[in-house]
């Protein structure tokens, strides 16, 4: 189950990777400006993102119980949500360039920041509304499909960006603007593909998506109890990064774009990761749902073994060779500029290599507990330490003390190590085995037919 989601979700590493290399190519204020706008933006999403996403797990809780009519209907709550967030984001263009001019980067930074922030949320709709549709097939198991879907969006968004961030194939030379739009399009192409694979006779039948179209009261309410604290985590955790990216751009465009580079190489890593905890919320979740707690643990901690054996062997890349994943970035760039980024992101991906480690945690065991509907409990821990060990410790360390670009992530480091901490703590629990997000099968009364008594 988790191979292909691993994929989809190393496809959305390589497109970002993929953006950020072209942007570097653009200036060094494209790429500078790239991660605080586009963190900034899907920090802002990421509440209906976790909410529209949580999808998910009622779709594999419904599946273990056979409770398959009940899908389409949920599913459609989760749309619902998603067309929420679109006008939401909308609301948010008017004040892309006061939001950052507050932040005090470079001018032309600055600048860059605006235009792809405003674009990015124009685009929320078919972000949201494809978050949904993906948790449809991952909550029954069915990955190979997402698989497809987002290998195929990434492949559509590097196109897009190469002809319209350079201005190729008839395109203008949009810069920023172009990288913003093409993750717009591949999003939209995202959509299309879910839609006709999923509103197709056959599923309908099976799960009623289609006729369970109309808005459920009871659904909606059932998904905003245990997906918004979902959401509300995903905004938190990137709304505590984003300050952090904010707050290191204080420190010159040169640090910030080390910074932004590092976080970037850091997805190769962290996206296939995600795959893994996607799985893992999948199986615990249908596990739940068909009464098999026992099953749903072995699930979690196959997943956090394959995936602490991928993290080590990046981290040792990271540790020992991070100039390989430097040589995209300097390929197309002007190497008297690039040469004193560089000479940071080498150490700052050795940052990234030891907190990597526990990243696998964080995500693994997050993930399990959600997939039972422990949702608050993460919303909270994550609430909690985001502010008391990373925002907090960086705004004293950054603006009040003046410290440099090495003490920042030192904090940064902190952070993810206990919170994974946190995570494995409360599984080990095992509050989770008893927790459901579906309501319980009716009983069903069989009658048996009146004999005669025989004297």
């Amino acid at each position: 189950m988790a191979v292909p989601l691993v994929m989809s979700t190393a496809s959305w590493s390589v497109q970002h990777f993929v953006d950020r290399m072209f942007l570097a190519w653009h200036s060094p204020e494209a790429i500078a400006a790239a991660m605080p706008a586009g963190m900034l933006n899907f920090a802002l999403m990421c509440v209906f993102l976790g909410t529209a996403g949580y999808v998910s797990t009622f779709v594999a809780q419904y599946h273990g119980s056979g409770q398959r009519r009940e899908i389409g209907p949920i599913l459609w709550q989760g749309i619902y949500i998603a067309a929420i967030g679109a006008v939401f984001n909308l609301g948010l263009i008017p004040w892309a360039g006061d939001i950052f001019g507050l932040v005090g980067h470079d001018p032309q930074v600055q600048r860059n920041e605006a235009v792809y922030f405003a674009i990015l949320c124009a685009g929320a709709l078919p972000a949201l509304v494809a978050s949904a549709l993906a948790g449809f097939f991952s909550g029954l198991g069915r990955t190979v499909p997402v698989m497809w879907v987002n290998i195929a969006a990434t492949s559509v968004n590097i196109a897009l960006d190469y002809l319209m961030i350079f201005g190729h194939g008839g395109f203008p030379a949009m810069g920023m603007a172009g990288a913003a739009w093409a993750t717009v399009v591949s999003a939209v192409f995202s959509v299309i593909c879910y839609a006709v694979l999923i509103f197709r006779p056959k599923y309908d039948r099976l799960y009623h998506t289609l006729g369970g179209w109309r808005f459920s009261r009871a659904k909606f309410l059932q998904l905003l109890k245990f997906g918004f604290p979902n959401g509300i985590q995903f905004f938190v955790d990137m709304a505590g990064f984003t300050f952090f990216i904010l707050l290191v751009g204080r420190l010159g465009s040169d640090n910030l774009a080390a910074t932004n580079i590092a976080f970037n190489v850091n997805t190769l890593a962290f996206m296939p990761m995600i795959g893994f905890g996607i799985a893992t919320s999948v199986l615990v979740g249908q596990y739940l749902g068909a009464d098999d707690p026992a099953t749903a643990g072995s699930s979690v901690y196959s997943a956090f073994h394959l995936t602490f054996a991928y993290m080590a062997a990046v981290a040792l890349l990271y540790f020992f060779w991070p100039e390989l994943f430097l040589m995209p970035f300097a390929a197309g760039s002007d190497p008297a500029r690039f040469e004193p980024i560089a000479r940071t992101t080498v150490v700052l991906l050795r940052f990234v290599a030891v907190y990597s480690l526990f990243d696998a945690l964080n995500i693994v065991f997050s993930s399990a507990i959600k997939g039972a509907g422990d949702t608050k409990y993460v919303m909270y821990m994550v609430l909690t330490l985001s502010l008391a060990l990373l925002a907090i410790p960086s705004y004293l360390a950054l603006v009040v003390m003046k410290a440099g670009i090495y003490v920042s992530w030192t904090i940064a480091s902190v952070y993810v190590i206990v919170l994974g901490g946190a995570f494995y703590l409360r599984f080990r629990g095992g509050k989770w085995k008893k927790m459901r997000v579906i309501e319980p099968v009716a009983p069903v009364l069989t009658l048996r037919p009146e004999t005669p008594t025989v004297e």
